[in-house]
């Protein structure tokens, strides 16, 4: 399988996009490594699962997106998997806790597992992990760093960090 790759300005800095002809599969941070294993990388801005990413990407930090279209194409064991599109069901500007995607999934004692899946999210913003919070209501670690997500949940909804 090839992978093609695409740089794109944001607010919470330079994101690294990175699809297969199935779609997106991973949305990376500055000086992040992938979060998982692809095959050979080309740099390639006109790949049309990368310009519509950046075009949906562009339109939710504009505010004027709360759901992605966009074909994702995780790769992840099945349990990795599950919790990912879990975290695409989380609604913009709601957040759930670790238990509460345990619950989702049908696995509710395996929240250690999940707060382990949901770590190595390859799609961030996009499978929101940033919606993702610890039980007490406090934000928990992010790829892009705490400040990043406390940016995005803000900006989905500005009195949800008011917690």
């Amino acid at each position: 399988m090839s992978y093609y790759s695409k740089k794109m300005a944001s607010p919470v800095g330079e994101l690294t996009l990175l699809a297969s002809d199935r779609g997106l599969a991973a949305v990376l941070w500055p000086n992040e490594r992938a979060r998982i294993r692809l095959g050979p990388i080309t740099e390639d801005a006109t790949h049309p699962v990368l310009t519509e990413t950046e075009r949906q990407l562009r339109a939710y930090f504009a505010g004027e997106l709360k759901q992605f279209t966009v074909p994702l194409d995780f790769v992840g064991t099945p349990f990795q998997k599950k919790v990912w599109q879990a975290l695409v069901a989380i609604p913009y500007g709601e957040t759930r806790s670790y238990s509460e995607i345990a619950r989702a999934i049908g696995h509710p004692a395996a929240v250690r597992a999940v707060g382990a899946a949901n770590g190595r999210n390859p799609i961030s913003i996009i499978a929101p992990c940033h919606r993702v919070i610890g039980a007490n209501g406090k934000l928990t670690g992010f790829a892009g760093g705490l400040d990043a997500k406390a940016f995005l949940l803000a900006m989905e909804k500005p009195d949800l960090l008011s917690l």
